[in-house]
């Protein structure tokens, strides 16, 4: 157990030197492909913004899907993924990377990144590498809060927040040409005010109307109509309006047409459950930034009977109970039939400020969960899915169609390995 430790605490401490090595190659092979970069960062809403590019430029630009981090983007620069895998693995990575550095490079005209802002200074990292001509700021808030409070204590910062959104600014402090922000948030505004590049700043309130249904949600944005075939939450109103906006910077022509949108699982995605009951899954993350979004769009969702399954809100470190606080409130505003929590930190946080409240349950395992799920769903309702504690796992055992279970979040072995630790078989 020390050893692991002490393994676990040098890969933290060289995490970046590492990424170093393969940026140096994939490098090689950047400046060999020589697309326009487009970033696409923010706490949450990231991969959504990344799907909406594709679902425009299609195989005009390579997307680094699934790889959002230092080492994902070189490695998906040079044709590989890295993200998962044995040890053999990453030391077949290491000597292949000088080979692919010279002979392998991508054609696209585009390269769309997605960038996330996990750990201090891998956004910074990205951003003074990769120097992109566009970025798209699409969020900001307390995602992965725990990692940033080195950073508070060393006195760099007066708090979580001021030190999570210096990270986040890099990326349109190290762009060339034009940044995109949510005009909905004064950070956003204040950090991006002195910048050379062209900022431009989008506002919901172009929203002129918004439906959501289990099975689809329609924007309505001017004289223009957009309609997914999932259900989307309100706030992919910036998305849509930072769309538009890049297309028409690119001089490539927008398609309201998005049939050929797909969200990755556990994004908001609709599923058929057992005797009929209907199962929206955003089980993907958890925090306040996308848990707002969610209960904001369940409160607006076409549905009777809808339920709620939350599972903890994870990664916050010393402010976790005043998150799971202000995830009482939001509960309590959706005003849904049934609230299912599970977790050690709803059930301590959470729970007591719901008493006579509202109708909920509170469990310690997901297997309590679905046993309770199970002896009480009738069939008419619509379950809502949002949270950690393996939420996808109960979701598998409510599908129709067990073939669906392709569709779920975390799927790959080394998952499936945590999820059997858990006795979740």
């Amino acid at each position: 157990m020390i050893l692991m430790a002490i393994i676990a605490k040098l890969k933290k401490k060289l995490y970046l030197v590492a990424a170093r090595y393969f940026k140096f190659f994939a490098n090689i092979s950047l400046k060999r492909w020589h697309p326009r970069i487009i970033i696409i960062t923010g706490s949450a809403g990231k991969t959504t913004m990344l799907n909406l590019v594709e679902s425009q430029l299609g195989d005009k630009a390579h997307y680094s899907h699934n790889a959002n981090s230092a080492f994902g983007i070189a490695f998906d620069i040079l044709g590989q993924r890295g993200i998962t895998g044995s040890r053999l693995h990453w030391l077949g990575l290491i000597f292949k990377t000088p080979i692919l550095a010279f002979t392998y490079k991508h054609k696209e005209k585009y390269y769309i990144v997605e960038c996330d802002g996990e750990r201090p200074h891998e956004a910074e990292f990205v951003a003074k590498w990769l120097k992109p001509e566009v970025s798209c700021w699409v969020s900001l808030g307390r995602s992965h809060a725990v990692f940033y409070e080195k950073e508070v204590a060393s006195g760099r910062f007066s708090n979580i927040d001021e030190a999570i959104a210096h990270e986040f600014a890099t990326i349109p402090e190290n762009t060339k040409k034009l940044v995109l922000i949510d005009g909905d948030n004064e950070t956003m505004i204040e950090k991006t005010a002195n910048l050379k590049a062209k900022v431009v700043a989008v506002k919901k309130e172009q929203l002129k109307n918004y439906s959501v249904y289990p099975e689809k949600a329609i924007f309505e944005i001017g004289r223009r109509k957009f309609e997914f075939t999932e259900p989307m939450p309100r706030d992919v109103t910036t998305q849509i309006l930072m769309l538009d906006k890049l297309m028409d910077y690119l001089g490539e022509k927008i398609s309201t047409d998005l049939s050929n949108f797909k969200m990755p699982p556990a994004r908001s995605n609709f599923l058929k459950g057992k005797n009929g009951i209907k199962i929206i899954d955003s089980s993907y993350n958890a925090h306040i930034i996308s848990m707002t979004t969610v209960l904001e769009m369940v409160r607006e969702l076409h549905a009777t009977h809808k339920w709620l399954v939350i599972g903890d809100i994870i990664d916050q470190g010393n402010l976790e109970g005043e998150e799971h606080k202000k995830l009482a409130q939001l509960l309590l505003d959706t005003k849904v039939e049934k609230i299912v929590m599970i977790g050690r930190r709803t059930k301590k946080y959470t729970a007591p400020l719901l008493e006579g409240k509202c109708d909920f349950e509170s469990f310690d395992k997901p297997q309590q969960a679905l046993k309770y799920l199970e002896n009480n769903l009738t069939g008419k309702e619509t379950v809502i899915f949002k949270g950690s504690q393996y939420l996808e796992w109960i979701v598998e055992k409510l599908l129709e169609n067990p073939d669906d279970v392709a569709k779920l979040a975390r799927q790959d072995a080394a998952h499936k390995k945590r999820r059997a630790s858990w006795g979740l078989n």
